[in-house]
């Protein structure tokens, strides 16, 4: 059945270059390290315990403010995500002023005000300062907590997660936290439905009357004041917060890598690519005599795109947009590396085999000189760019105490990392990149990833989406014998309304509201079809009361277009062949027994499928259907770039007798189709088209 709603967004980038006539032949040569001096900035301690550090800085009427406030790690237990919903909820009005004439202010003042469970930070221009001030003191010292909105954030919290059960990014972040750290530890644990259901109004307010102290807490001030009389200013406003008892929060403890490197495999069964990620825990400080050695070796491995990983698996191998490394560091020296990319399920296994390639090479072998020199100056020309803001003063300032940093740590950051050698470089690597005691955390479809990865020689341990240990999963099971694939369509076709009723529909209007993660707006899809292979699809979103098109595709039998925000581009050949190809709304009444191959029996949003694989004029894509009910219930095909493209089926209603889903999802891009309206055999002119 033809239900796919396609979504094109075309970018064009032009970029004219003109360069004067210069010697490539010749090296050029180096100037003079710049000398960094940093400012001091200006500092004071309000009665309650908050630390002022402020940066005058005339040269814009604005003034910028930043809250931070000093905590150990929390964990939370069985209420993890008590401070999510609490950050959700603060910034929105105060008991002095409701929440809709508070956010109407700031937008008349021009500015922006914002508190969350760890600070908060306010922008305004300098003759507002004082109104701003005042507005974010009161934010931050007197919040509106109302049940109500407590309700609304934990209802749109618990969608979210529901939204995110099978999204692989999500999995594999949580899970490679919790495996690398341990679920009771403050970095490992993580947010469940159960844990926000488990949260209440009074557990909300309680966490934030406990831990909304001013003891250990900073406000950074840059911008075009004057310290003395800001002082005076925050003396009046912040004062009123009132000191409490600091909470016996630990330390967060180190915790020890596995013993020998191995796979974590969590199976998601829906999944068209699979995560990839190594990782190890490190000790790494600011204040370890290798911290510069370990930045760079981070920065050859991962750090961007010429680094060794994304050279390997984009540039020479195209299985990825981009693989990047990270390496953490601390105060408290509880930290992880991890290396990363996100690749088609037929090359997991080879991109696991050139991660390891990849990261043995930078603890083998002495970086090329005019790499590692390439890399110094990319790396230090966004420090000394950054050097230009003056609130990078403040915010260095900042980190300097939080990190018990010496006096001239900044101003000698350029000769640091300047000192740092190919040898440095490649001890660090092998001192933080633990390719013996790794974990590689793989999430994707098992059923066609893991034989690959056995092929390795890691061990191979299972976990669910959620961190606990498994058994193998039984990936694919035996087909019942004698079945085939055109069983199983033809099974299909009667189970959604048989195959003279779906002969008899001639066309198809159907209108569905599209869920688009972070929009404003909810726009309305239109798709018509006309036997044989007429179609238009339209999305359109209310604009401030105007009807606005942000997408139209057409095609009317010999020729198409696409249609995006005014720009229209032509079908070429091989679209209009495609288009031409097309014999009916119902792909499955078309489908002859020498196209079709039965694979397989998978799992596919928590049922068991039949996985069908489909060849038409060449091109093959994959449907699978239900056991149990002979639904259509996703279908995977690839487009010209080589991705792979999932849609997902559900909610399957009658419409004049026949079973059409009500429920489309395209899970890659986190877009969702809800049905409204599905009209079969209403007269469409051929000029619609």
């Amino acid at each position: 059945m033809k239900k796919n709603i396609i979504l094109s967004i075309l970018i064009l980038f032009v970029i004219n270059l003109n360069f004067a006539q210069i010697d490539r032949t010749k090296q050029p040569e180096s100037g003079p390290d710049p000398e960094i001096k940093f400012g001091t900035p200006k500092t004071f301690k309000l009665k309650n315990g908050i630390q002022v550090l402020v940066v005058e800085d005339d040269k814009l009427p604005v003034v910028t403010y930043s809250l931070r406030i000093d905590r150990n790690p929390i964990i939370d237990g069985e209420k993890v995500g008590v401070s999510t919903l609490l950050s959700a909820m603060l910034g929105n009005g105060t008991t002095n002023i409701p929440k809709d004439e508070f956010n109407e202010e700031v937008e008349f003042l021009g500015a922006s005000v914002s508190v969350t469970f760890s600070g908060g930070s306010a922008n305004t221009l300098t003759k507002n300062n004082a109104r701003v001030l005042e507005l974010w003191s009161d934010a931050i010292i007197n919040p509106l907590l109302t049940e109500e909105e407590f309700d609304k954030e934990k209802a749109k919290l618990l969608e979210s997660l529901k939204a995110d059960i099978n999204n692989i990014d999500a999995i594999s972040s949580r899970v490679s936290s919790a495996l690398s750290y341990g679920k009771n530890h403050p970095y490992g644990e993580f947010t469940t439905e159960q844990t926000i259901e488990n949260v209440t109004f009074e557990d909300v307010i309680e966490y934030h009357k406990k831990y909304n102290i001013p003891n250990n807490a900073y406000i950074v001030v840059v911008g075009d004041v004057k310290t003395k009389e800001l002082k005076a200013v925050l003396k009046e406003k912040f004062e009123l917060w009132k000191k409490g008892k600091l909470p016996a929060n630990p330390e967060p403890l180190y915790t020890d890598n596995v013993g020998l490197t191995e796979i974590n495999f969590i199976d998601v069964p829906s999944a068209t690519q699979s995560t990839v990620i190594f990782t190890n825990n490190t000790r790494l400080k600011q204040t370890d005599e290798d911290y510069f050695a370990a930045l760079l070796a981070n920065q050859v491995l991962g750090g961007g795109s010429e680094g060794y990983l994304f050279k390997n698996l984009r540039d020479d191998n195209g299985w990825t947009y981009g693989s990047y490394s990270g390496l953490g560091s601390n105060r408290y020296g509880v930290s992880r590396f991890t290396a990363e990319a996100k690749v088609r399920n037929s090359v997991t296994d080879s991109t696991v085999t050139e991660i390891v390639k990849e990261i043995s090479r930078i603890r083998t072998e002495n970086v090329d000189p005019q790499r590692l020199n390439d890399v110094k100056a990319a790396y230090l020309g966004n420090f000394i760019f950054s050097t230009e803001r003056a609130s990078t003063v403040a915010n260095f300032a900042l980190g300097q105490k939080l990190n018990n940093l010496p006096d001239d740590y900044y101003e000698t950051f350029i000769e640091n990392i300047n000192k740092v050698t190919a040898q440095d470089l490649k001890k660090a690597a092998n001192k933080y990149f633990k390719l013996g005691n790794t974990r590689i955390i793989v999430v994707g479809r098992g059923s066609e990833v893991v034989s690959g990865l056995e092929e390795i020689g890691f061990p191979i341990n299972y976990f669910d989406k959620f961190a606990n240990p498994v058994a193998k999963p039984i990936f694919n099971k035996a087909i019942p014998e004698g079945l085939t694939a055109l069983d199983v369509v033809n099974n299909y076709v009667i189970k959604v309304g048989g195959r003279k009723n779906l002969e008899s529909i001639q066309s198809l209007v159907m209108k569905a509201n599209v869920t688009i993660p972070g929009a404003p707006f909810v726009p309305e899809a239109t798709m018509r079809q006309k036997l044989p292979n007429k179609y238009s699809q339209k999305i359109e979103a209310n604009m401030q009361g105007q009807k606005m098109t942000l997408t139209k595709t057409t095609f009317n039998g010999e020729r198409g277009y696409t249609e995006m925000q005014g720009q229209r581009i032509e079908f070429d050949e091989k679209q209009i062949e495609n288009s031409k190809n097309v014999k009916g709304i119902f792909d499955e009444l078309y489908y002859s027994a020498d196209q079709l191959e039965l694979v397989s029996i998978n799992s596919v949003n928590f049922q068991d499928a039949y996985k069908v694989k489909v060849t038409v004029n060449g091109k093959e894509s994959h449907r699978y259907y239900s056991v149990e009910s002979g639904f259509l219930l996703s279908s995977e095909e690839t487009d010209d770039n080589n991705n792979v493209i999932t849609t997902n089926y559900g909610d399957y209603q009658s419409v004049e007798n026949v079973m059409f889903p009500f429920f489309m999802e395209l899970p890659a891009q986190k877009l969702e189709f809800k049905t409204t309206s599905v009209i079969f055999n209403k007269e469409l002119k051929d000029s619609s088209f």
